[in-house]
């Protein structure tokens, strides 16, 4: 792909997203979610692979009838109500309407199963954007739109947690699980969005730093499947040793970062009385870490040689800038200490 296209691309991805972000009129809102849904379609066929165009394929249509269900419901909220602000939504059926559309569109359970299937059809680099920056708009208005049964946003959430769990256990291909660990890490954000926005926005943030590093190490390490893991510690020892934390930490496990958005979710949701859901959540957790845990073991307790289906890649010096991977590391790592920060901030 030409620079020009894809800096044109990467521009066309921004101006959707941040359309989207600082618009309180749906028809807007609405028109940057579809320059951010064709802006990243050349992004994800580019190699014309028959797996991309597929994901390309199954991404569109999905996006599309979201689109078309977020674009009914506003126009019927105001053919209801008589106006389009975001935040005003009184009427039940469109805003169950809009938060399923915005459900579909991020890929909350029971409507998740295009996620796994598009990001196993994509090379990371477009998968990361897929599951990072993909995820930021339709968020936002789901955080602007106050649903009006409260049930809804529970259900979804508590159902995301254990799919995301679930769906993972038996799968091999890095790239089905990472998507079903962006289910379940979306989950815990919808079951705490309506009491506490400021910790659902803190819990993406934190889930984008550890998703982040996660992408870029298995890129480092040209890893698709759980085999091709058993063979990264010949090649990046130092590597090696940080990525089990890093998971870890993606797994919600202190002192890693991503301990601190579960410990103070599983605190807020205590707070609103809701003893029954934060214990199912925690629960659900569990069948998260596990694949992590069998992640951790395959680079770590997997010597080579082995009987695995992969072969081994030459040590070549690699191209790919470490700076940004050392630092999302780090972040991902470290940050739990900053907990009182991120409180205050929170509060301010």
């Amino acid at each position: 792909m030409s620079p020009y296209t894809l800096l044109i691309l990467l521009f066309s991805l921004s101006l959707g997203t941040f359309m989207t972000l600082t618009s309180s009129h749906w028809l807007l809102a609405w028109m940057g979610l579809e320059i951010n849904t064709l802006a990243i379609i050349p992004l994800m066929a580019q190699y014309h692979h028959p797996r991309a165009v597929e994901a390309t394929t199954k991404y569109f249509l999905t996006q599309a009838t979201a689109a078309a269900m977020l674009l009914f419901a506003s126009t019927t909220n105001a053919w209801i109500t008589g106006q389009w602000e975001i935040e005003q939504m009184t009427h039940p059926l469109t805003t169950t309407m809009i938060t399923l559309a915005l459900a579909l569109k991020i890929g909350l359970a029971p409507i998740h199963a295009w996620l796994p299937e598009v990001l196993q059809g994509l090379d990371l680099t477009t998968g990361l954007i897929l599951s990072t920056w993909q995820k930021l708009a339709p968020f936002t208005l789901l955080m602007q739109i106050h649903p009006t049964n409260p049930a809804l946003l529970i259900l979804l959430g508590l159902t995301s947690t254990l799919v995301g769990g679930w769906g993972g256990l038996n799968q091999t291909q890095l790239r089905k699980i990472l998507a079903y660990s962006s289910i379940a890490h979306l989950g815990w954000m919808t079951l705490i969005m309506q009491f506490s926005p400021s910790l659902a926005l803190m819990t993406l943030l934190t889930y984008f730093i550890m998703t982040f590093s996660t992408f870029l190490v298995f890129k480092l390490n040209k890893a698709t499947n759980i085999n091709t893991l058993a063979t990264s510690s010949t090649k990046t020892p130092m590597l090696t040793a940080l990525t089990p934390l890093v998971l870890l930490s993606l797994g919600g496990l202190p002192p890693l970062t991503g301990f601190m958005p579960k410990w103070l979710i599983l605190q807020e949701l205590s707070k609103q009385e809701l003893a029954l859901v934060a214990t199912v959540a925690a629960l659900t957790a569990l069948l998260s870490l596990y694949f992590y845990l069998r992640l951790t073991y395959a680079m770590t307790l997997t010597m080579s040689p082995n009987n695995t289906s992969s072969l081994t890649c030459w040590r070549l010096y690699s191209t790919q800038p470490t700076l940004p991977t050392a630092i999302s590391i780090m972040a991902t790592l470290l940050l739990l200490p900053l907990t009182p920060a991120a409180i205050a901030m929170m509060n301010y």
